[in-house]
């Protein structure tokens, strides 16, 4: 009686691990603002399966260990995708170019990579940098591109 639950429970946990450590599983279909959630569904379904065997060691029919089952999953699901909602609207979403910012090299910096530490407003306190001439730790340099957190940066 308890194994349909476990293992909807199971599934649900594994999706939610994966869902936590690859970003959501269906972040890229726009269905209804947001109502069709990797996470949220993720959520529902460990919700279903804890409750299904909580519920049906108390000794009610399966008939009522289901009903209340589907309804606490529901709850915990709409609970979940509000909040993922409300989250994502709450983040401002558009992170802000660091192009054109000046900042000092704190590792040698050649095409393979480096590091440096940029002068700006809310600027990390070190970026990945790459450059098309090697530049010396300590040298002032500048951002002429930007690839995610990553910067080109050209000696100052």
């Amino acid at each position: 009686m308890l194994l349909p639950f476990l293992i909807v429970g199971g599934i649900g946990l594994v999706l939610l691990l994966i869902s936590l450590v690859l970003g959501d599983v269906f972040d890229h279909f726009e269905i209804g603002d947001g109502a069709l959630s990797g996470t949220a569904l993720s959520v529902g379904l460990v919700v279903f399966g804890a409750s299904g065997a909580l519920v049906a060691s108390m000794g009610l029919d399966l008939v009522w260990v289901y009903v209340l089952s589907i309804v606490l999953a529901a709850v915990a699901y709409v609970l979940c995708v509000l909040a993922i909602r409300n989250l994502s609207r709450s983040s401002d979403g558009v992170p802000a170019s660091a192009v054109g910012l000046t900042g000092v090299a704190t590792s040698d910096v050649s095409a393979s990579g480096g590091e440096v530490s940029l002068d700006g407003p809310g600027e990390l306190e070190r970026r990945l940098a790459y450059s098309d001439e090697a530049i010396a730790s300590g040298a002032r340099v500048r951002v002429i591109e930007q690839a995610g957190s990553r910067v080109k940066i050209i000696a100052d």
